[in-house]
């Protein structure tokens, strides 16, 4: 099979499967220990944070689809801003540090437009792999967002005890590389769950 085809067929995998989390609206459980798992949990939700983020950055090729061939830009400020507004304050209500918050959005944010950059290069190479359908970002995309970044800040306060702790960044990379396994994440996307967790434990 040529390059070009096996890339095809990998970003068709990979675009499916973010489809999929903005069709059934991200409504799988995710983040969940193993079964039998002993682990405290804090650290549990340690993992889940790295499988939500993954989710986030996974809908990325959602958002990417819904602006190539439009004049709308990758670059949000007004959106980007009632994000971690909005994420400011429920974690207000929910007890959780701001600086906290505000540091693992913005990651989050980040990765996000990265690996839309990275698909749109990726489309202008290969117009074979281009999307076929332009998702709505206010009724499809958006809503999927907002709920994972929902869950993402629970994830976050049920974190806090291990954030500070030594071991965080161990503990968060193993939950890093057990989610890119489980969702078989391409370079793309494991370059963007990488930069979504990037300072996720304070010493990172």
């Amino acid at each position: 099979m040529s390059t070009i085809r096996m890339r095809a067929a990998a970003l068709a995998l990979t675009s499916a499967g973010a489809a999929a989390l903005v069709a059934c609206g991200s409504s799988q459980t995710v983040g969940t220990a193993p079964a039998g798992s002993s682990s405290p949990p804090a650290e549990q939700a340690l993992a889940t944070i790295a499988r939500l983020a993954a989710e986030r950055v996974m809908t990325a090729d959602s958002v990417a689809a819904a602006k190539w061939g439009t004049t709308q830009p990758i670059d949000d400020p007004s959106r980007e801003k009632t994000v971690l507004d909005s994420a400011a304050t429920q974690a207000a209500k929910l007890g959780i540090d701001r600086a906290t918050v505000q540091r693992i959005f913005q990651d989050q944010i980040a990765a996000n437009k990265d690996v839309q950059r990275a698909l749109y290069a990726q489309w202008q190479e290969h117009p074979a792999v281009r999307p076929t359908r332009r998702p709505d970002l206010a009724t499809q995309v958006r809503p999927v967002l907002d709920r994972v970044d929902s869950r993402l800040l629970t994830a976050i306060e049920e974190a806090q005890p291990v954030l500070s702790r030594p071991d965080c960044d161990a503990l968060l990379e193993r939950g890093e590389a057990m989610t890119v396994h489980a969702m078989s994440l391409d370079a793309i996307h494991r370059s963007g769950l990488n930069q979504a967790l990037a300072h996720t434990c304070p010493a990172r």
